[in-house]
Formats: C-alpha cells, structure tokens, sequence
C-alpha cells in the first residue's frame, strides 16, 4: 500500500565525500549524534532533511536507517552512493535509479532457496514507484547538461561520454566486487542485474518491515571488474559526488507534488 510521503526526507550516502556535498547546500543545519553516527537536521529547499553518512555494507546501512525511522520520524528514505556496472550497457559515469534489490551473497539454502530472505518468502524489495519515478526524472533533468554539472576539464579527465539513465535491479552484497570473474558470474546468477552495490538491498528491507518509501540512486564509477579500483576515490569526489547532490536538489523541488499525488 503506497504511504504519503511526510517529513522530514532522509538523506543517506555512504560515503563522507558524498555527504559532504550535500551538506555544503544545507540551511539551519543542526547536529545530533546518536551512538556513532552523526545525523544533520536541516532545510533545502523549503523541506525538512535528515543527512547521515551510513558508511560502507549491509549493517551499517540497516542500522543508520533504522535509527533514521525510530529516532528521527523520517518519512522517506533516498540513499545516494556509487556503484559498479553490469550489465553490458552500463558505463562509468551513468546513472541508476533500483527500482528493485536483492542481495547477492544471502544463501539460506537447503533450508531456503537462494537469494531467500529467511522468513520473508522474498528475494527481491522494491523501491517506492513514486519516489523512485521522481528520482529518475531528477536524474534525466541532470544528466542532460553534464557540461554544465560537471566541466569539460572532468568529462575529459574520466573519459565521460554522453550519461545514460537506467532503472532496473540492482544487486548488494558485503563486499567489492573488484574482478571480471566476478562481474561475470553475478550476471550468469541475475542476467537483468544493472548495477552491484553494498548498502541499498539492506535498506530496502528495513523500509518493507517499516511501509516507509524508499529510492536509491548510483552513479556508475566502475565496471565491478578487474579495474573497478582505479581512480575510485577522485572518481566519487569530481563526480558521482556532484551527481548526487544535484539529484537530490531537484528531487526536493518537486517533492510537495510527489507528496500531494501519493495515495494512502
């Protein structure tokens, strides 16, 4: 059942580079530590927003959204992040918006099939249709002027083409998938997979248990093969950073026509 979006947003990235740049646009910004996380309350764009830096796996993510629901009240969840391409149309600098998770590394078997969730009778959680929809609009809206968002000096410097946009599965699991032979058996396990990641199958799952919308958004900065670690760090930084706070800006903008279309 689709669920009004209510206030404030929550903002997760996962890692603090990205975070950052969404901090830098942050109004009335106020902080509050709950264990180790450190949780940023603001306003953008006229909305209320929680900011968190999940950090890095399944755990940490499932925590840091879970505090974001019990402490905060937060009445959606967009997660913002990186991830590696693989599906054979997906290249560095593109853009994913999950419309589905599933994690890669859950095995339960015999006692359940693969991929399972123990108890759910699931392998796969949706994103929020709504939210998500929004999402890739915003991504559509940026990624038609990376010029712009990102510089010349920067598409050169990463050798970025025209981004694409692409809306489908995507994978999670607790570790960096960093080599060819493992890209390929990934996409003989799950063949329409677009994108693998760490974090967004885990939230998916805390947002299901909850009925909270959720909606993911990668940048593509490798092809989770043999050179998934090069240029990775300077890579979130000069991009996927500026590609995630520019989606959650225009994502904030329309919100209140999201918020209003949204049925109980």
């Amino acid at each position: 059942m689709t669920k009004p979006f209510a206030s404030p947003l929550a903002i997760m990235s996962a890692m603090e580079s990205e975070l950052r740049s969404v901090l830098a646009q942050l109004e009335d910004v106020r902080k509050t530590v709950v264990g180790p996380r450190e949780f940023w309350r603001a306003r953008w764009h006229g909305q209320e927003v929680v900011a968190v830096l999940s950090r890095i796996g399944k755990v940490a993510a499932a925590t840091t959204a879970t505090t974001l629901i019990e402490r905060f009240g937060v009445g959606a969840i967009l997660f913002t992040g990186v991830a590696g391409g693989l599906a054979p149309g997906v290249h560095v600098g593109d853009v994913v918006v999950a419309s589905r998770y599933l994690q890669h590394d859950m095995d339960a078997s015999p006692l359940f099939a693969r991929f399972e969730v123990p108890l759910y009778g699931a392998s796969h959680f949706d994103t929020h249709v709504l939210l998500s929809a929004a999402v890739a609009r915003a991504a559509q809206r940026c990624l038609s002027q990376p010029q712009t968002l990102l510089g010349p000096e920067t598409l050169q410097a990463f050798s970025l083409s025209v981004p694409k946009l692409h809306v489908g599965l995507v994978l999670s699991g607790d570790r960096f998938v960093s080599s060819t032979a493992e890209s390929e058996a990934l996409r003989a396990l799950q063949a329409d997979a677009l994108a693998v990641e760490m974090e967004g199958a885990a939230v998916a799952q805390v947002c299901h248990d909850y009925g909270l919308p959720f909606a993911a958004v990668r940048t593509i900065s490798d092809r989770a093969d043999d050179a998934a670690h090069h240029d990775f760090n300077r890579f979130v930084q000069s991009v996927a950073s500026r590609y995630s706070a520019a989606i959650v800006a225009e994502v904030l903008r329309v919100l209140p026509v999201i918020s209003a279309s949204a049925q109980p």
